[in-house]
């Protein structure tokens, strides 16, 4: 059996007729036009702003601050040792290669290297930190580390 354009129907329960109110008694709609009587939700323009607790002090300023915001804190990309495996053997690895590798999406503040996972091939790694791990397990497979400064 074909199936033509002009067969297309909407899925059970997606359409739903709008609801039109002030339209008379007979509507069920009609008079006060589902709004109940009088009052601060029944005017046009009414009701309350979010968080508006009918005067009570709100729950937002019930609860004590806390913490504060670092302004000097430097976000950095993390790349782990696992990932640098996928370079070839003696390649000189620069926060721009990664970028270009689609390892780091963008270099904030630099990049950082992590020493989670192994490496098994010499690599000159040239980066704006290193872990303390990361730096000796790039120098025990046989390569270089160079702390690129900001």
């Amino acid at each position: 059996m074909r199936m033509y354009l002009s067969q297309l129907k909407p899925g059970e329960g997606s359409k739903k007729n709008r609801k039109r109110v002030g339209r008379g008694p007979g509507s069920g709609h009609g008079k006060t036009s589902c709004r109940g009587h009088k009052g601060q939700n029944c005017r046009s323009g009414g009701g309350v702003r979010r968080g508006f607790e009918g005067g009570q002090m709100p729950l937002q300023r019930r609860l004590p601050k806390r913490g504060f915001y670092n302004l000097f804190k430097k976000e950095y990309a993390i790349v782990n040792i696992s990932d640098l495996e996928k370079f070839e053997a003696g390649s000189l690895i620069t926060p721009e290669e990664l970028v270009e590798k689609g390892m780091v999406k963008k270099i904030a503040n630099g990049v950082k290297i992590l020493g989670n996972g192994e490496l098994h091939k010499a690599l000159t790694v040239k980066a704006h930190k290193f872990s303390g791990s990361a730096a000796e397990r790039i120098r025990s497979a046989g390569g270089e580390v160079e702390v690129i400064k900001i």
